[in-house]
């Protein structure tokens, strides 16, 4: 009886441990639950890539329970200079961008100003009855004719959070210039209002909605929608909003749309490795590569548009596994985090890997594809340039590795051999 009553104790005692609000760096992994000779094959692993020319850099940051067990950077910021990387450099982060606005959206949401099945058009009137593309030419590039129906539906905010609205990123019209649209970024003196009210007037590729046949996940350009639709609720331009909601409060002091020119020097250069029996080569495209530090810096992308630290980013992770805290500010309350990690897409899946979405992140599910030893119920997404982030809440764990390379024919290999590396070594 009285073993029974101590074992209570000690249970409710483990159960009332407050979750860690700060990151505390362990002396060795096993101090943190992980073989340390099991978890050098990682080091050995991306210091091979180096060493082959497979991959640039690598910067890891993993935290068990808040420990660190796995921060710390491989290669060259810049291989021209053989400039040896830092583990505070600043990466594109391209789609991880998505977590921050969403995550900056459901602050608004707590605060009673939607309801997750409004129409968008309520808060943009340029969305109101939706159109969906029905047939156009396919010989004309630059759109030629073409035919659209009524959609089924309005577009809602649940829609556009789960990428369920038929809104993709490439769209058969994209080079009539009533269409075009930035996709990722923009150096030019683009505004979110006067892009996103232009997107409004593109035809859907499909009905909102998951329909009969599961066709229920179509990626594109939802979140920037939601970045406009902060600014609507909040009053404030996107970015500030944003900085003052999460990025701030968080202590995620290296996360930007436009870099201050005293950090610049710290952004990692982008490289592009289109097959694997090719060089690593500088990226062509000078917007994808400059776009943080030149240009108009007027335009805020939620989709696509951030740059950030891996040990920044690592602060939203850590805070959505404690259930909304971190640096002992609650930003979204434990059960709205819940809420955001249920199946939005119905019968529909994720691409090929057998997985769901929720209001902001690919869920891993018993049969995934993608998710390697992570446990159903784990969740992650990652960026173009080639960065991911997983979170592991029966675990309580967070994994996350940068690269900026694009395109990038080793991009599968990289991110998921980076988890199996990981997974491996917990005890």
């Amino acid at each position: 009886m009285r073993f029974s009553f101590f074992l209570l104790l000690v249970t409710s005692s483990l159960l009332a441990q407050p979750v860690p609000q700060t990151f505390t760096t362990v002396k060795s992994p096993a101090e943190a639950g992980f073989s340390t000779d099991r978890l050098k094959r990682l080091d050995t692993w991306l210091q091979g890539l180096i060493d082959q020319g497979i991959a640039p850099n690598a910067v890891t940051f993993v935290a068990h329970r808040g420990k660190v067990v796995h921060y710390k950077a491989f290669g060259y910021s810049n291989l021209a200079k053989k400039t040896p990387l830092k583990r505070d450099d600043i990466y594109r982060i391209a789609s991880q961008s998505k977590a921050i606005t969403t995550t900056t959206l459901m602050t608004l949401y707590e605060e009673e100003k939607f309801l997750l099945d409004d129409p968008i058009s309520k808060y943009i009137p340029a969305f109101k009855n939706p159109k969906v593309l029905v047939k156009y030419d396919k010989k004309d590039p630059a759109g030629g004719s073409y035919d659209t129906r009524p959609a089924k539906g309005e577009i809602t905010i649940r829609q556009l959070l789960s990428h369920n609205a038929g809104i993709p990123y490439e769209h058969p019209l994209d080079q009539r210039p009533e269409f075009k649209v930035p996709f990722f970024n923009s150096t030019a003196p683009d505004k979110l209002e006067d892009v996103i009210n232009k997107l409004a007037k593109r035809p859907l590729l499909r009905d909102p909605g998951t329909d009969s046949t599961g066709a229920g996940f179509t990626y594109g350009l939802n979140i920037d929608i939601i970045g406009r639709l902060i600014e609507v609720l909040s009053g404030k331009p996107f970015d500030v909003a944003m900085r003052e909601r999460v990025l701030e409060p968080l202590g995620m002091a290296d996360t930007y749309f436009y870099l201050p020119d005293s950090k610049a020097s710290r952004l990692v250069e982008l490289y592009d490795k289109s097959s694997m029996d090719k060089p690593l080569t500088l990226h062509a495209n000078e917007a994808y590569r400059n776009f943080s530090t030149s240009g108009a810096k007027t335009f805020f992308s939620g989709g696509a548009g951030l740059v950030s630290t891996v040990e920044d980013y690592a602060k939203l992770c850590q805070m959505l596994l404690n259930g909304g805290t971190f640096n002992n500010k609650r930003i979204l309350g434990r059960k709205t985090v819940e809420m955001m990690l249920r199946n939005q897409i119905g019968t529909a899946e994720v691409w090929d890997r057998k997985d769901k979405f929720g209001l902001g992140f690919q869920l891993i599910t018993e049969g995934s594809h993608y998710g390697d030893q992570a446990t159903p119920g784990s969740y992650t997404w990652g960026g173009m340039y080639c960065s991911e982030f997983t979170i592991d809440p029966k675990e309580e764990l967070i994994l996350l590795i940068f690269t900026n390379v694009q395109p990038y024919a080793y991009y599968s290999d990289f991110v998921k051999k980076f988890r199996i590396a990981v997974y491996q070594a917990l005890e």
